[in-house]
């Protein structure tokens, strides 16, 4: 607990001259008699240093709880596409200038290489933003850390789980090749999705994708070409159950794919998009290659004891997007936002009723829907190559384009036109209907074309 004289105690780095909103609410108390009142302040955990891990710190170390953020290797990101959506820059604060590219235009390409323009109803003021995660994380750590939040530079190896509620917990680490302890009474784990935080409370196992991605450095004339367009490319031959992607960054293009069904064939896939692109990026230098597994549904348990799970390590990535960036960094605050609330700014102990109720009754309200929809439309349209050819022909719709840009950079469902919705509806079942000829053909075809390889 709180009052316990503890094992650890760094200094914190106060000195990040980032212009931040980091202002610590004033906080009074009204306690019930039945309150825990603690003798010193609430002790945070923060396990992990990407979006959620660093959005959790911040909120907390904002709000008056003593905070440290674990990150074992500061100078490396996760593999990852690098697409938010544009409310993610005001409700994060996230400066222009960490932004590599502003995509306008889209394009989806079905397996018959149909290619459709995805972004004919953008206004001139949107965009989908392109970074590296290596930049954006790296700016939410200092940021957490100028809020007050202590960042350790080690390798988190166990989290000791207490016998009793109302003793700490121990985060046992790894730093300098030296292994060190730190008592705390809360812990946020935004490990990823080999959570070691997960594992420790015994969250319950998720079935996981692997995305395998390479960074091209394009000659720059063919860079020009996707100066601010991304595409996605849908077809047995590049997935059999996700897309593949080609985003623009800074100086290069990030080419990749993932699976969920066929993970050992991930390499196969990735030959795929390289040769469906290949016209595209010939001449272009390999500077990375990257791998990363990432969670396709929740975890079984997100809150035991004083223990939350955000990001990956809760499984927050959408199925059919594979959007995870902004989810990372929305669970965190919530999750830090709400250990504040129910802590009273860190003056009394929480339990896992107020987790539950602060943080997971309120994620699952506001975004609980969005997957399960999102699941839907994976399930129905990335099954086979017939539904790839009618998810395509669909998104040449520009209604289905309105609405799918307007959930996406706002967050919000959009709102629709009740008789477009049902001609969406009509024009779905039709796109599926006819593309069953077009993507039997195309099945047939792919299967003569391997029995002779």
């Amino acid at each position: 607990m709180a009052a316990q004289t503890h094992l650890f105690h760094p200094l914190h780095s106060l000195s990040m001259p980032l212009k931040t909103r980091c202002k610590s609410p004033d906080f009074k108390p009204k306690l019930k008699p039945s309150t825990f009142i603690i003798s010193s302040k609430l002790r945070a955990a923060v396990v992990g240093g990407g979006p959620a891990g660093s959005s959790a710190a911040e909120a907390l170390a904002a709000g008056g709880i003593e905070t440290f953020l674990f990150e074992r290797s500061p100078s490396t990101a996760k593999p990852c596409g690098g697409a938010i959506p544009l409310c993610m820059l005001d409700e994060f604060s996230i400066p222009p200038h960490l932004i590599d590219r502003k995509v306008t235009r889209m394009k989806i390409i079905s397996p018959s290489n149909l290619a459709v323009d995805f972004g004919k109803t953008l206004k001139p003021h949107e965009f989908i933003s392109m970074l590296r995660r290596e930049v954006l994380d790296d700016f939410l750590r200092r940021r957490a850390e100028s809020c007050g939040a202590a960042l350790i530079k080690g390798l988190v190896t166990n989290v000791e789980v207490p016998l009793t509620s109302s003793s700490s917990y121990v985060i046992h680490y790894n730093k300098n090749n030296s292994q060190k302890s730190l008592a705390v009474d809360v812990v946020i784990g935004a490990d990823g999705a080999n959570s070691k935080v997960a594992k420790a409370i015994k969250a319950g196992d998720y079935t996981c994708a692997i995305a395998f991605q390479e960074r091209i450095k394009l000659p720059e004339e063919k860079m020009e070409y996707y100066e601010n367009l991304a595409e996605m490319y849908v077809g047995n031959d590049v997935s059999p159950d996700f897309y593949a992607w080609v985003f623009p960054k800074c100086d290069h293009v990030a080419v990749g794919t993932g699976t969920v069904c066929s993970k050992k064939d991930i390499k196969m896939f990735q030959h795929g998009i390289r040769a469906r692109v290949r016209p595209k990026t010939h001449g272009g230098q390999v500077i990375k290659v990257e791998a990363h597994p990432i969670p396709e549904h929740p975890r079984p348990v997100r809150v035991r004891g004083r223990v939350a799970l955000v990001g990956d390590a809760a499984g927050y990535v959408t199925k059919c997007s594979g959007e995870g960036i902004y989810f990372a960094a929305k669970s965190g605050r919530m999750c830090g936002e709400a250990i504040v609330k129910a802590s009273e700014g860190g003056e009394r102990m929480i339990s896992e009723e107020d987790l539950k109720r602060e943080y997971l009754k309120k994620w699952d309200e506001k975004y609980l829907t969005t997957f399960r929809f999102l699941d839907l439309l994976q399930r129905v349209f990335y099954g086979s190559n017939a539904a790839r050819e009618a998810l395509v022909e669909l998104c040449g719709d520009e209604y289905v384009q309105r609405m799918t840009f307007e959930s996406y950079l706002y967050k919000k469902l959009a709102r629709g036109n009740g008789w477009d919705d049902i001609k969406m509806v009509m024009n779905t079942i039709g796109s599926l209907i006819r593309c069953d000829i077009v993507g039997r053909g195309i099945e047939m075809f792919d299967k003569r074309v391997l029995a002779q390889l």
